[in-house]
């Protein structure tokens, strides 16, 4: 199973930074991803980091420019920091694995086959 943490309440325009841990086993080569899911929406892929190395995230065009996804092999964790939040980005945040080691895109979530229990992130004045 996946931890994910760091979300909490931030006004329009902060940041925050959620890190996605795994207790139990290595991340080190498989790919991790970042799914959030609204009230009342479906769930959807945001991010991607392949395994190893880590290079070239994926990005959905929603986050792109203001979320940064990258991992810490020697901590066996992944972490996304999110920029210039607004009201829209208020969903729970999920980190996922597929256990393949290259993103594959678009992010599928029947596709994960581990799930973080999920952090909430609520934009807000």
């Amino acid at each position: 199973q996946l931890q994910a943490s760091g979300g909490g309440l931030v006004q329009p325009g902060g940041s925050l930074r959620l890190s996605c841990t795994a207790p139990g086993f290595t991340l080190d080569y498989y790919a991790i991803s970042w799914f959030r899911q609204a009230p009342g929406k479906e769930r959807e892929g945001i991010s991607c980091i392949s395994g190893s190395h880590g290079n070239t995230p994926y990005y959905a065009d929603s986050v792109k420019g203001r979320f940064t996804l990258s991992r810490d092999n020697a901590r066996n964790a992944a972490y996304l920091v999110m920029n210039n939040l607004n009201p829209e980005d208020t969903a729970a945040y999920y980190c996922a694995t597929d256990t393949l080691t290259n993103c594959r895109g678009p992010l599928q979530a029947d596709a994960m086959q581990f799930w973080g229990q999920g952090t909430l992130v609520t934009v807000s004045s």
